[in-house]
């Protein structure tokens, strides 16, 4: 399967094939005729697929000359204080501008090696290989690349858009079930805010075991719609700030726990369920969309709560980047599949709510 994000200049393909990674070096070939290749990677994935990849691509017909650094695996790495290390992982290796880096790895690799890409020499290319279901239906795919700061989550980054993105579902057989469960909480997303069709498929299964069979054309999906809402909205000033529903809460509560409780997509699914239940009360929302989501959320092991008073993170939710003109625009729901940006502040959320 491929689909292509259209943006002039800015062009990159995507291949989604189960088993793709074992013939990446063709894949890679097409868009890049340098030698000198980093693989970025952390310690759970390196140990799965980099030594694997590094051998395809050094004993290929093109020779690559490989060289990797391999990070902590966590949300608590992509930090400012880790872009050095890949910097002087960047030197060592002789990485010029006609090189490349190789992202591989879930969504904190893809943000930091990407961020690393786009500032290093002003631009060197990227390819991204996502290996956990969130990565290959959302983070991987936009040029969307970050680094958290103290003060809140992707604070620090850049829109760089990669050369190529590869999506093996295959690889998704390895991940923990934490890590299906994160990445569930975004495909229910793409659900809820722009395919009722895709909700309903979601919601026909018990559980991601049944799902499975299913999954390459979920991804599928998701990533169409992602690249559908990239395309005309590539600096996610408009239509793209869509593709957020839920965030604006998930992002403070990551933050507040400092990235070591709730996963990312656990967090979206806990902003998408209670900030859907404030819309309904405010008749900002039809009655009945929360609970729709809450029984999708059970489904695939989800949380809808959390236990965290709503004041405590009202600070960081005014540093959110959907904060434009001095409004705090959250993106709520019309119906299921059918979303919009609301204009709003701080006095949205209730103070009194324990989320």
């Amino acid at each position: 399967m491929k689909l292509t994000v259209n943006l002039k200049e800015n062009s990159y393909p995507i291949y989604m094939e189960p088993g793709i990674l074992k013939k990446a070096d063709a894949y890679i070939s097409q868009v890049f005729t340098g030698r000198r290749i980093l693989i970025i990677s952390d310690d759970h994935l390196d140990t799965l697929y980099g030594s694997k990849l590094r051998k395809t691509l050094s004993s290929c017909p093109e020779a690559y000359e490989c060289h990797s650094l391999v990070l902590p695996h966590g949300e608590p790495t992509k930090n400012f204080q880790t872009l050095p290390k890949i910097y002087t992982a960047m030197l060592e290796a002789g990485i010029t501008r006609s090189d490349l880096v190789i992202a591989l790895g879930g969504g904190v690799i893809g943000d930091l090696a990407g961020f690393a890409a786009a500032s290093f020499l002003r631009g060197v290319r990227l390819v991204q290989i996502p290996t956990s279901l969130l990565a290959q239906v959302d983070s991987s795919v936009g040029g969307k690349t970050a680094v958290d700061l103290p003060q809140g989550k992707n604070l620090v980054g850049a829109f760089y858009h990669p050369k190529m993105v590869l999506i093996d579902p295959n690889v998704l057989d390895t991940l923990p079930e934490h890590f299906i469960r994160d990445g569930m909480g975004e495909i229910i997303k793409y659900g809820c805010i722009k395919d009722a069709s895709l909700f309903e498929t979601l919601g026909k299964y018990r559980s991601f075991t049944e799902l499975k069979p299913e999954l390459t054309s979920v991804i599928y999906r998701c990533v169409d719609i992602k690249r559908s809402v990239v395309e005309k909205d590539q600096f996610d000033t408009g239509e793209r700030m869509l593709l957020n529903f839920g965030h604006t809460l998930a992002h403070t509560i990551e933050q507040y726990h400092h990235y070591e409780k709730e996963s990312h997509g656990e967090a979206v699914a806990i902003g998408m369920y209670q900030i859907t239940r404030m819309a309904e009360e405010q008749g900002l929302t039809p009655a009945g969309c929360a609970e729709s989501i809450k029984t999708l959320l059970d489904t695939y092991g989800l949380p809808c709560t959390c236990g965290l008073p709503l004041p405590e993170l009202t600070t960081a939710i005014t540093r959110d980047k959907k904060n434009l003109n001095n409004h705090l625009n959250v993106v709520l729901l019309r119906r299921i599949g059918e979303s919009y940006v609301y204009p709003t502040s701080t006095e949205f959320f209730r103070k009194d709510l324990l989320l």
